[in-house]
């Protein structure tokens, strides 16, 4: 892939990263970039070398939302609408899907779809300085999709902040909230994330994405109902070969060598 590419795919040992590469559009999400990250995660399912994938952009904005020049024309208007923000959903859903954890680094600002995506990652760093809005109201169209993710990581009332006001939160209010999970110097953001993203690929790769799937799964579930859920997974979970590996190397005091890594 070169320079030009809207997104581009890299590999460095068990880390993978997708850097949106459209800086003079502050990357926002054109069709194009949505369906090349689509085709990517679908292709990172059977790809057990990534291990934990990193999600960034290029140039002076992590990302700031839709391309809105896609929003605008003539024509079938409620098709054009329904296909941008239905393959949209489809992007931000299979984050969720794929086995391997995805985070976020956030740099400059992350609006509308942008930050719709922050939140639809499984973790998210973020540099101080950086910000955060669903603009929607101010353009007359309610951020509704990015609603979705947003109010399963701060909660209603402060999403409702958000959707209603449109105003930019700081990295720090972020923090706060639970949107991030990490707020950096920015000469540190890419150290700290990478630093995060190893912690986690030091693991068993079969338990975290076993893990990952099972949070999901149970989230939205009644309380008693998840926990049914939950034995059953961590009974299966008990199964494998790097949970016996794992709970051996850990009575005889050892690092414990991971078959499925």
């Amino acid at each position: 892939m070169g320079e030009k590419d809207p997104v581009v795919l890299e590999k460095d040992g068990p880390i993978g990263y997708i850097t949106l590469n459209r800086p003079e559009k502050r990357n926002a999400l054109s069709l194009e970039v949505m369906k090349r990250i689509i085709a990517i995660l679908e292709a990172l399912k059977e790809d057990p070398s990534v291990r934990v994938l990193i999600i960034r952009g290029r140039g002076p904005a992590f990302c700031a939302g839709h391309d809105l020049t896609e929003l605008t024309g003539g024509g079938d208007r409620v098709h054009r609408f329904r296909e941008i923000f239905g393959i949209c959903s489809e992007m931000m859903y299979g984050i969720h899907r794929i086995p391997q954890p995805v985070i976020a680094q956030v740099h400059g600002i992350a609006t509308a779809a942008g930050c719709q995506l922050v939140a639809a990652c499984d973790l998210a760093v973020a540099e101080r300085g950086a910000r955060f809005a669903t603009p929607g109201v101010k353009i007359g169209l309610f951020c509704t999709t990015p609603m979705v993710p947003l109010v399963r990581v701060v909660g209603r009332r402060r999403a409702m902040e958000m959707l209603l006001t449109g105003r930019f939160i700081s990295a720090e209010e972020a923090l706060e909230w639970g949107l991030v999970n990490r707020v950096v110097a920015p000469e540190n953001l890419e150290e700290e994330t990478l630093k995060l993203a190893h912690e986690i690929a030091q693991y068993s790769r079969a338990t975290i994405a076993l893990g990952k799937k099972a949070f999901y799964d149970q989230i939205d579930l009644p309380e008693y109902s998840a926990y049914g859920y939950a034995r059953e997974i961590i009974s299966l979970n008990g199964t494998f070969d790097d949970a016996a590996e794992g709970i051996s190397a850990f009575l005889e005091k050892r690092k414990p060598l991971w078959k499925d890594s």
